[in-house]
C-alpha cells in the first residue's frame, strides 16, 4: 500500500512539476537534435510539450524499464558508476568529460554507464529508489521543477557537493548555486547554466523602420521599452504594414515574465523553504497590469500556443509578427535549431526594469545534477561531477556543445572563450552573448523552487494568466483567487 500511495503521489507531483520553472525538460532537451523537441512544440502547452518531449505518461511503469539509451564509457578497471539523465545530449556531454577526467586523474579513473530515460519516468524512478534506499544511480540529473521532491530527504538521500566544488566555487555565479542548495544551506545540485533572462531584439527588422542599436541600448525601463515599441508600430502604420504585427507577445502558458518581475523587485513566492507563499506581490501585479495595457493598446498579442518556446512561437518569430521578447539565454539554441534563417538579424540586450537600479535578469529553468548517498564512492562521484560541470574544461564543452550560458564567471571575460568567432552562437547574433552576461553579472536574481512552487505554477498557467491576459479580468481579483487556491494547499 505504501508503494502504491507513493506512486499516485509521484504521478501528481510530476504532472504539476512539469509546469514549474518555465522551461523544464523541453528547454534543455531541444539543445540536441536527437530529442523530439519539434514534436513537442506542436503539442500546444508547456506541460504537453514536456510530456511529448520525454514521452512521459501518468502510466509510467514503476520498474522504470523505459530507458531510451544505455551506453558505458571509461576505464573498465576504474570505479564503476551509474548516471541517469532525461536528455541524451547531457549524457553525451558527460561521456566526453569521463575521458577528460580519466586522462587527468589516472589514479582515480572511472567507468560510467549512462542511461537516458523519459522525463517523468526518470524522476519517478529516482524518487522511488531514494525512498526505498536502494536502486538509485550514483549521479542523476534533476530538473529544477523536481528539486523540492528530490531534496525532500536531503543528506539522507543526497551527498553534499560543498567539498567537491571548493576548487571552483569562487568562480561560480553564487546566485545560481543558491538555486540548488538545500534548506540546510548545503549544496546538493550542480547547475548546467545560468539561464540568465535577456531581451531579444530583431534588429534586422527594426532597422528597416528607423530603429537602431543605439535606440535599443538606450532602453532602461519598461516605459522606455514600450515607447520604443510604439515608435516601431507607428512606423509600420505609416508604411501600411501594421496588420498582424506587434512589438511583443505575452505568455499564458509560462511564468517567465512573472519570474523576471519578481527578480527585479527582489520578491519571491515564498520567503524561504518553510514559509507560506504570498502570490499577491507588487511585482506580479505590476507586470500583469502592464501586460494588460500592452494588449489593449495593440503593443502586444497573446503568444500563440501560450509562449514563444513552441512551434507556433517559432513561426510567429519567423513571420516577424513580434520583434522583441525576454527569454533565457538558452533560448539561443532555438534560433540555431528552429530558425536558422534568422542568422544575423538578432541582438541580445539586458532586460528593462520597472525602476532604474533594480536587478534586470533572473535565472530560468535548469538541471541541478546530484550525487546520491547510494553511490559506490560518493566523494569520487562528487569530484567528477563538479569537475564536469564547473571546471573551465567542462564549461567550455557546455558552451560549445550545449549552447548554455555557463556559471563559471571567470570565463565570461576570457576573450578566447567569450569571443570565439567559431562558436555558432557568436556567429548567429550581432553581439557577443557573454558581453551582455558580464554586464549584468551582479543583476541576476534567483527565484527559489520550493514545495509549493508546482502548485503555484500549475494554477498560474492553467487559470490566472488566461483570466487576466485572455479574458481581461481584474488583476487584483485574479491574484486573490490564486492566493485562495494556494492557501488551500498550504
Amino acid at each position: 500500500m505504501k508503494k502504491k500511495a507513493l506512486s499516485m503521489m509521484l504521478a501528481s507531483v510530476l504532472a504539476a512539476g512539469m509546469l514549474a520553472g518555465c522551461s523544464n525538460a523541453v528547454s534543455e532537451a531541444t539543445a540536441d537534435d536527437s530529442s523530439s523537441g519539434g514534436d513537442a512544440a506542436a503539442a500546444g502547452t508547456e506541460a504537453a510539450a514536456d510530456a511529448a518531449t520525454e514521452d512521459a505518461s501518468a502510466d509510467s511503469t514503476e520498474s522504470g524499464d523505459t530507458a531510451t539509451a544505455v551506453t558505458t564509457v571509461g576505464d573498465a578497471n576504474g570505479t564503476h558508476m551509474e548516471l541517469w539523465s532525461f536528455v541524451e545530449a547531457h549524457n553525451t556531454f558527460y561521456a566526453k568529460m569521463v575521458d577528460k577526467w580519466n586522462q587527468e586523474n589516472p589514479d582515480r579513473t572511472i567507468q560510467v554507464t549512462f542511461t537516458t530515460y523519459p522525463y517523468a519516468d526518470m524522476h519517478q524512478k529516482l524518487l522511488m529508489s531514494l525512498e526505498a534506499g536502494e536502486g538509485a544511480p550514483d549521479i542523476c540529473d534533476v530538473e529544477m521543477g523536481q528539486v523540492p521532491n528530490v531534496y525532500a530527504g536531503l543528506d539522507t538521500w543526497l551527498y553534499p557537493l560543498d567539498d567537491a566544488m571548493a576548487p571552483y566555487k569562487d568562480d561560480m555565479l553564487q546566485s545560481r548555486l543558491k538555486a540548488y542548495q538545500g534548506s540546510d544551506g548545503k549544496q546538493y545540485g550542480a547547475p548546467f547554466h545560468v539561464g540568465a533572462t535577456v531581451m531579444y531584439y530583431n534588429l534586422g527588422v527594426l532597422e528597416k523602420y528607423g530603429i537602431t542599436q543605439d535606440d535599443v541600448d538606450a532602453v532602461v525601463t519598461w516605459d522606455d521599452w514600450a515607447a520604443l515599441g510604439q515608435k516601431y508600430l507607428d512606423a509600420l502604420k505609416d508604411a501600411g504594414e501594421a496588420d498582424g504585427k506587434y512589438w511583443t507577445s505575452v505568455d499564458t502558458g509560462g511564468t517567465d515574465w512573472l519570474w523576471l518581475a519578481m527578480a527585479e523587485y527582489g520578491e519571491d513566492w515564498t520567503g524561504g523553504f518553510d514559509e507560506k507563499a504570498n502570490v499577491q506581490l507588487d511585482s506580479v501585479k505590476n507586470m500583469l497590469t502592464m501586460q494588460q495595457d500592452w494588449l489593449n493598446s495593440g503593443l502586444a498579442e497573446v503568444s500563440p500556443d501560450g509562449h514563444v518556446d513552441l512551434e507556433a512561437g517559432y513561426q510567429n518569430i519567423l513571420d516577424h509578427n513580434i520583434v522583441s521578447f525576454p527569454k533565457a539565454m538558452w533560448y539561443m539554441s532555438r534560433f540555431t535549431n528552429y530558425m536558422p534563417e534568422e542568422k544575423g538579424n538578432w541582438y541580445i540586450a539586458k532586460c528593462p526594469v520597472f525602476k532604474e537600479g533594480q536587478n534586470c535578469s533572473v535565472g530560468i529553468g535548469g538541471t541541478g545534477t546530484v550525487v546520491t548517498q547510494q553511490a559506490s564512492d560518493p566523494a569520487l562521484a562528487a569530484d567528477f561531477l563538479c569537475y564536469a560541470k564547473m571546471s573551465p574544461e567542462g564549461e567550455q564543452m557546455i558552451w560549445d556543445d550545449l549552447g548554455f550560458d555557463v556559471c563559471n564567471t571567470s570565463l565570461w571575460t576570457d576573450d578566447a572563450f567569450a569571443h570565439d568567432d567559431n562558436n555558432q552562437y557568436n556567429q548567429f547574433f550581432r553581439n557577443y552573448p557573454y558581453d551582455v552576461l558580464a554586464e549584468i553579472k551582479d543583476q541576476i536574481g534567483t527565484i527559489m523552487t520550493v514545495k509549493i512552487s508546482p502548485t503555484i505554477n500549475e494554477y498560474v498557467n492553467n487559470t490566472t494568466l488566461n483570466e487576466i491576459l485572455e479574458d481581461g479580468d481584474n488583476v487584483d481579483d485574479c491574484l486573490q483567487e490564486l492566493q485562495d487556491a494556494v492557501d488551500a494547499e498550504q
